[in-house]
C-alpha cells in the first residue's frame, strides 16, 4: 500500500474520528440545555452523604429527572461537577434541563425548612418550636443549649445560651443540628447588637450580658410595645437607687415547677431569680428578648418612675413613690378581682 492510500485512510479515519466527537459533543450541548420533559412533576430528592455520583445518575433516572445515565454523567465529567455534588434534599422538577440540576446540587440549593421564634421565649419554648419543626428533639436541644463547652466556644459570658437565641424567622436544610441552629442564632443576635450599642452599654455601666437581661425582663413585662422605655426606665431607677427589682417573670423563672399562679410563698422561695429576694440584676436572661426590648435597655426614658401595675388592658399605670402606687393597686387590681367574685 503506497504512502498516498495511507494518508488518505489515515485522514478519513480522522475525520470520521472528529465528526463523531463533533457529533457527541453538539448532542451533549443540546441534551445539556434541555429538559426531560414529559408530565411536569416536581420531586423531592435526597442525596446522601458519600453517595457516589453513579448511584445518584441513577436515583434522578429512576425518578424522571434526567433522560440519559450516560449524558447525564458525562456532561458532570466535563464540567467537573462529578465530585462536587452537596450531600442534602432537593426539591427538583423535570422541567429543569441537566445544566440546572447540576447547578443545584453543586451549589447545594438544598430546600430549607421555616421556624419562627417569637420575641420572650426561653430555652424549653425554643426546644419546643425546634422540635416541632422537625429538627433536634428537645431533649437534644436543649443539652446543646446548656453545655457550658459550647457556650464558651462561642465566647458566651454564662452557663447556657439563654437570652443570646435571637428571635427571627429562620430557614435550615433538613439534618441541621442543634449546634448548627445555636451557632446561626447567635451569630443573629452577634450582627445585630451593633458598635453603637456596645458603646451605650458601657455609658449605662452595663456589661451586653447584663444589657440582654435586663432587656428579657422587659420584654416579658411588656404588653404594649410603646411602654418598653417607661418600663425600662423604672429598673434603670430602681437599680440607680439600690432598690430590689421585685418584678414576677423573674421569680418565675426561677422556679422549677411553676403551676400558672404565682403565690406569696412562692414570692418568698429564695432562688438566684427571685428579685424580691435579690438585689439587682439576676444571673443572666430569662428570655430571648427582640431588638425592641434590647434598645429599651440601652435607651430608657427618663422619668422618676419607680413602681407600675397592670391595668388588665396590656397597659400599666407608673407612680413615682409607694402611696400612689398602692391607690393604683387597689384601683386596678383589688377592685376587680372583688368584681369578679
Amino acid at each position: 500500500m503506497n504512502k498516498n492510500k495511507v494518508l488518505a485512510i489515515t485522514s478519513t479515519a480522522l475525520l470520521l474520528v472528529f465528526l463523531t466527537v463533533f457529533g457527541i459533543y453538539l448532542d451533549l450541548i443540546f441534551y445539556s440545555d434541555r429538559a426531560a420533559g414529559g408530565q411536569s412533576q416536581k420531586k423531592l430528592i435526597t442525596i446522601k452523604r458519600g453517595q457516589s455520583f453513579a448511584a445518584t445518575t441513577q436515583y434522578l433516572y429512576r425518578e424522571g429527572l434526567i433522560k440519559s445515565t450516560f449524558r447525564f454523567r458525562l456532561l458532570a465529567r466535563i464540567k467537573g461537577a462529578d465530585k462536587r455534588i452537596q450531600a442534602g434534599e432537593y426539591l427538583l422538577s423535570s422541567d429543569l434541563s441537566p445544566n440546572k440540576i447540576l447547578e443545584a446540587m453543586v451549589v447545594g440549593k438544598v430546600r430549607l425548612y421555616k421556624f419562627t421564634v417569637p420575641e420572650g421565649y426561653n430555652l424549653k419554648q425554643i426546644a419546643e418550636i425546634i422540635s416541632s419543626a422537625g429538627f433536634a428533639t428537645q431533649v437534644e436541644f436543649l443539652k446543646a443549649a446548656t453545655d457550658p463547652i459550647f457556650v464558651r466556644q462561642m465566647n458566651i459570658p454564662a452557663e447556657t445560651f439563654e437570652g443570646y437565641l435571637f428571635p427571627d424567622t429562620y430557614y435550615f436544610p433538613k439534618g441541621a443540628s442543634a449546634v448548627d441552629l445555636i451557632t446561626v442564632m447567635v451569630e443573629r443576635l452577634n450582627s445585630l447588637f451593633s458598635d453603637q450599642w456596645k458603646k451605650r452599654a458601657v455609658e449605662t455601666g452595663h456589661s451586653i450580658h447584663q444589657v440582654l437581661t435586663l432587656a428579657s425582663i422587659i420584654e416579658k413585662e411588656t404588653g404594649a410595645p410603646f411602654e418598653r422605655p417607661l418600663i425600662s426606665s423604672v429598673f434603670h431607677n430602681r437599680l440607680r437607687k439600690g432598690m430590689r427589682l421585685e418584678t414576677d417573670p423573674t421569680v418565675i423563672y426561677g422556679l422549677k415547677d411553676f403551676n400558672g399562679n404565682l403565690t406569696r410563698k412562692d414570692l418568698r422561695t429564695p432562688t438566684p431569680y427571685n428579685t424580691y429576694k435579690i438585689k439587682g440584676l439576676p444571673p443572666g436572661p430569662i428570655a430571648s428578648p427582640g431588638l425592641a426590648a434590647i434598645e429599651a435597655a440601652l435607651y430608657p426614658a427618663e422619668t422618676d418612675y419607680l413602681f407600675f401595675v397592670s391595668k388588665k388592658d396590656s397597659t400599666h399605670h407608673f407612680s413615682t413613690n409607694f402611696k400612689d402606687h398602692e391607690r393604683a393597686i387597689r384601683k386596678y387590681q383589688l377592685r376587680r378581682r372583688k368584681k369578679r367574685k
